[in-house]
């Protein structure tokens, strides 16, 4: 897989922001397929930065309801990368 096909997007949320303002630590959306490997080197590759840890979660499809009609919320992966000091990713400082 290609760095630009793991990395989906940035996951820009209160929570996520203040961790990579405090911890330098950054969240993305990943394929489902990724490992963390995968992950860290398509990081380092798309933003020439340092990585020190990668955290990788998937969730569920959850099943939702809309009046009659049923059906399920996508799957997620995602993974919140630490990057080492003085790394910085320049997407989330905009």
């Amino acid at each position: 897989m290609l760095s630009s096909e793991i990395i989906l997007r940035p996951i820009i949320t209160e929570k996520s922001m203040l961790l990579a303002e405090q911890e330098n630590k950054y969240t993305f959306s990943v394929d489902k397929r990724a490992n963390k490997i995968q992950i860290k080197k398509a990081i380092e590759e798309l933003f020439n930065v340092t990585v020190v840890k990668v955290n990788t979660m998937k969730t569920t499809p959850k099943k939702k309801r809309v009046g009659q009609y049923t059906g399920f919320k996508p799957a997620v992966a995602k993974a919140v990368v630490t990057l080492a000091e003085g790394s910085k990713i320049e997407i989330f400082n905009a």
